[in-house]
């Protein structure tokens, strides 16, 4: 049991890829940077390849790919959001690429970056910055602090707790979710290393990964068309 948990904790501590020293400064690069990068190249990569060539007529298979890829990704995250909410549905689509991608990278023998809590802390951050900010554009900043007071005054100070338990729950909810496929991806591969984990692989690294980057993006989108309503 002893071998076991220490094999668990190895595979759970964020390591330091690499380190730069700049002046007499040491930053430590840490893998899930690292392996976000790699998922930005996919991004990237594939983003290029499909988008070649653009025709306005007569377009290849590569943009009939790409069209459909980018048509049903805005009309995916549209209606959870509404037509109100359209200016935000680049980002929520963004973020659900990145999630989707980081989740199920572990088919490629990487660690996900989203197991790390620096990595969803700061999609977090993110999320609630645009939700605060979208609330702020659609009713101004008088509008905005009054809806602190709604339904009634004395609801103010849970209301304001609200905008910093928010993040906190969309952080611990990807985060958690995230840590406990790997970490039980991880007792299954030590335990039985043949064969039965390839179903369990094939829930937990592709559904149970992609239905997170839903559930997060939901949330926001969600949370959004509570600020501009």
């Amino acid at each position: 049991m002893g071998d076991l948990a220490a094999e668990l904790l190895e595979e759970l501590n964020c390591e330091t890829a690499f380190s730069v020293k700049i002046g007499g400064c040491q930053i430590d690069v840490l893998e899930s940077v690292v392996i976000t990068w790699v998922v930005m190249a996919i991004v990237f990569l594939l983003s290029v390849f499909l988008t070649r060539n653009l025709k306005v007529r007569g377009g290849g298979k590569r943009q009939l790919v790409a069209e459909t890829i980018v048509t049903k990704l805005q009309s995916f995250v549209t209606g959870m959001i509404g037509e109100e909410g359209k200016a935000y549905v680049p980002y929520l689509c963004t973020v659900l690429i990145y999630i989707g991608i980081a989740n199920t990278i572990g088919l490629l023998g990487m660690k996900p970056p989203t197991k790390d809590m620096n990595v969803t802390a700061a999609l977090a951050l993110m999320s609630i910055v645009l939700i605060e900010a979208a609330g702020i554009r659609c009713r101004g900043v008088k509008g905005w602090l009054k809806s602190f007071t709604q339904p009634i005054a004395i609801v103010t100070p849970i209301n304001i707790l609200e905008v910093f338990i928010r993040p906190l729950s969309l952080c611990m909810r990807l985060f958690g979710n995230v840590l406990g496929a790997f970490v039980i991806m991880e007792l299954i591969k030590i335990l039985v290393p043949v064969v039965v984990p390839l179903p369990f692989s094939f829930y937990f690294d592709i559904f149970d990964g992609l239905i997170q980057a839903y559930v997060f993006v939901f949330l926001t989108s969600l949370f959004i068309r509570e600020a501009i309503e």
